[in-house]
């Protein structure tokens, strides 16, 4: 709820696993059509990257990466830049897209 109350959006895996179904259905690609900026991003951010597109909360990626909830968001700000994003919907896009939400967000 502190998500929501700060002013930013919040979808739940659930949610999140069904529009990305639904865009990758509708925009079919291959994972070798990778976004530009993918090359861009360290290792770390990579991870962040996928678990935000498996649709996970800050607090459960810093769960599931060991990392406080703080260095998630300094990941994910860098991400939005670095992929020349607005939203965490985007991000997600991009990361389903690129084969990266192999993450089995039950184990969070």
């Amino acid at each position: 709820m502190h998500v929501v109350a700060g002013g930013d959006a919040m979808l739940s895996p659930t949610i999140t696993r069904r529009m990305l179904s639904h865009f990758s259905e509708a925009n079919p690609g291959s994972r070798q059509d990778r976004h530009p900026g993918l090359e861009q991003l360290t290792e770390r951010e990579t991870e962040v990257l996928g678990a935000v597109g498996a649709g996970l909360s800050n607090a459960q990626i810093g769960m599931r990466l060991f990392m406080s909830e703080a260095t998630v968001k300094a990941h994910v700000s860098k991400i939005f830049a670095k992929l020349d994003c607005t939203n965490r919907v985007q991000i997600a896009i991009i990361a389903h897209e690129a084969g990266l939400t192999d993450l089995d967000v039950d184990q969070v």
